[in-house]
């Protein structure tokens, strides 16, 4: 089959990609924060072997983000809160393949259960360039590809939920939209909703219209924020799906919100995000890309962390973008002094 043929067939089967006999395999992580800083080893691996169907361990959710990738094979489910419930049949569903590579994101041992010609782990890892995630799961794959340079995080977002993101946002006035995020698993990872208010309040020049978003988790968050603010504003919270999520986030200004899945969305589709950071470590696991701003609580206490603050530093995330423009602002280790304030007196 021609390389024409192959694409007019690939057009057919929704953009998905014709599989090959040649088959490689790449074990995601689960949450999907974790999941969206796997893109770029993903597309690393897909530059070496791009002949290959790669085919895809994910966990059930964060699997979504996967399901419209154009040279992906077959997703496989793995269950992060049952580990080895269905892991038998899991093995038997990969052993069924022979694979010419694996990589190993998640190293837990099954990757050396599978028949494989070359396995990359963890436990073979190259030093990390850098104390960020992104950094310490490309040195997985630089084992296998040697140094190079990191690629964007990527969301394949379809066609249809693109057009949900055009119905849903039709109405919600002006162009300058500012997406919250008020929701996460942890609680203190929450910074609390009179803050995200507070912080709105003080920005209402800036924006026209806001927009909430969340899972089934952060309704009540999202509920609270929403009935303190003056702006228009379109709560979401509970009602779409990830690439749903990834569709409106596109079409936003700016993403505020706290350490979960939503910045590092936000951060894939391309809008500037800034998220508040308590007591995890952002350096490690702020969203990665240009675009990217974060502001830590010194103490870890997101509670002591103000709206005006949060505010400030967003105002000067955007005129940085504004003025300095994208490619002066890679939020890597060699500008974290500049960005990190954990220990240093807020704005």
């Amino acid at each position: 089959m021609t390389r024409r043929a192959e694409r007019a067939l690939a057009n057919d089967l929704g953009g998905r990609a014709v599989q090959s006999s040649a088959k490689a395999l790449f074990i995601s992580l689960s949450n999907v924060g974790d999941a969206i800083m796997t893109t770029p080893a993903l597309e690393l691996l897909h530059a070496r072997y791009p002949e290959h169907s790669i085919d895809i361990v994910a966990d059930r959710r964060s699997g979504e983000i996967f399901e419209h990738c154009p040279y992906r094979g077959e997703i496989f489910y793995k269950n992060k809160r049952a580990p080895w419930r269905g892991v038998p049949a899991l093995l038997g569903q990969l052993r069924a393949n022979f694979y010419d590579v694996v990589v190993d994101l998640r190293s837990d041992g099954l990757a050396y259960l599978l028949r494989v010609r070359r396995r990359y782990t963890k436990w073979g890892a190259r030093a990390a360039r850098g104390p960020h995630a992104v950094q310490r799961l490309m040195a997985i794959v630089e084992g296998l590809l040697g140094p190079a340079e990191i690629p964007p995080q990527r969301i394949w977002v379809n066609e249809a939920a693109r057009e949900f993101a055009r119905r849903v946002l039709a109405d919600l006035p002006g162009r300058r939209w500012l997406v919250l995020g008020p929701g996460a698993k942890w609680p203190k990872k929450v910074w609390p909703a009179q803050r995200f208010i507070d912080m709105v309040k003080s920005l209402e020049d800036r924006f026209d219209s806001v927009i909430v978003l969340g899972g089934p988790g952060d309704v009540a968050p999202a509920a609270e924020v929403t009935a303190g603010l003056r702006l228009p504003v379109l709560n979401l919270a509970g009602q779409t799906s990830i690439l749903e999520d990834c569709a409106v986030l596109a079409q936003a200004q700016v993403f505020v919100g706290n350490d979960s899945g939503l910045g590092h969305m936000a951060s894939a589709v391309g809008i500037p995000t800034l998220t508040v950071f308590g007591p995890t470590d952002a350096l490690r696991y702020h969203p990665w890309g240009q675009q990217a701003d974060w502001l830590c609580e010194p103490e870890g206490r997101l509670e002591a962390l103000s709206g005006a603050a949060v505010a400030a530093r967003l105002r000067l995330h955007l005129e940085r973008l504004e003025v300095q423009g994208d490619a002066n602002l890679r939020c890597t280790a060699s500008c974290s002094s500049s960005h990190f304030l954990r220990g240093r007196p807020l704005p």
